[in-house]
């Protein structure tokens, strides 16, 4: 039982139109997946990722066109990394943002890497790290045909960044259940504040760390637009899912069972802070439904939802997506 690293974050927007525009155009990363929310098929679920959407390079969105702005706070996914392949990146990328007129700080050193903070259309908050000195869970690659150059491109998800009022059971869960270690620490950008943890597991890296902030005396995040729903945890596959789905429950950790996800299985649970994890499979991946060359152009659906293919249509906006424009 191994959990590899980071397969992928979920957060949400108000804005499907908007959010491909921003992910795909600027940011340059691959619509790998225009499907819907299977607990809510009314609205959009877009995944981007690497050339392939590789397990570790996935940030996917809930449209959710009535949410209101993130209010931040604890019990929060408070920052999202994403991977590029040197320094030299993030210089390309501080320009790239200010070109955008995107909000960004400057490049400034976090755990050990130097990292570019900014923020989406939406305020969702996001990290450019540099795998320049980097170590372990290796970066997927970059898609040839987005309009970033290959070797500046994002390689993946790095380091997520929690924010909790007591870090000590989320600790725990993490070490004691998941099998994380701890490594490191770094200091809080914020005067005053404990330093802030790192944590890894399986190869170590950045695409495998958990950076968890304690702030004890910020009110509870009310999640809405340009906030994160969950982060979910890689395994090998169906045999590994199962076991860790009798290791959660073992531990008394309330939890969905086995959820059939088509593109990857799952398990999903609230560590105490309330912060809700998911457990994800590596495969069988984003190629199964779609010409590899082809992803995302389409409105891609599970054969289990296939049967209500009109339905689910007749209630979505169009989105229309120009791969390599």
């Amino acid at each position: 039982m191994n959990i590899k690293g980071i397969h992928h974050l979920s957060a949400i927007t108000a804005n499907a139109k908007e959010n491909l525009n921003f992910y795909t155009n600027v940011l340059g990363l691959r619509l790998v997946k225009k499907t819907v929310n299977q607990d809510d098929t009314s609205v959009y679920h877009l995944f981007y990722g690497d050339e392939r959407g590789n397990p570790g390079t996935e940030l996917t969105f809930f449209e959710i066109p009535m949410a209101a702005p993130n209010q931040p706070g604890t019990s929060s996914i408070s920052a999202t990394s994403l991977r590029v392949a040197d320094d030299e990146a993030l210089h390309y990328w501080k320009k790239r943002l200010e070109e955008f007129n995107v909000e960004h700080e400057e490049i400034k050193e976090r755990g050990g890497r130097h990292t570019i903070a900014f923020k989406d259309f939406e305020g969702q908050r996001l990290i450019f790290v540099s795998d320049e000195t980097n170590e372990g869970v290796p970066g997927g690659r970059s898609w040839d045909k987005a309009p970033v150059p290959q070797e500046h491109g994002v390689t993946g998800l790095g380091p997520i960044k929690l924010t909790v009022r007591d870090v000590k059971p989320t600790e725990k869960v993490l070490m004691d259940v998941m099998g994380f270690h701890k490594i490191d620490s770094y200091p809080s950008p914020e005067q005053g504040q404990p330093d802030i943890i790192v944590y890894e597991t399986g190869e170590g890296g950045s695409g495998a760390e958990i950076h968890i902030e304690e702030r004890p005396n910020l009110p509870f995040e009310r999640q809405g637009r340009g906030g994160v729903h969950h982060v979910a945890f890689r395994v090998e596959d169906l045999d590994e899912l199962e076991k860790w789905i009798e290791r959660i429950s073992n531990v008394g950790l309330p939890n969905s069972g086995f959820v059939e996800r088509y593109y990857f299985r799952s398990l999903y649970f609230r560590e105490p802070n309330g912060i809700l994890f998911e457990i994800a499979t590596d495969g069988p991946g984003f190629d199964g439904d779609e010409d590899i060359e082809h992803l995302g152009e389409t409105l891609a659906l599970p054969p289990y939802l296939e049967p209500q293919r009109e339905e689910i249509e007749a209630k979505l906006k169009p989105l229309d997506y120009k791969p390599g424009v």
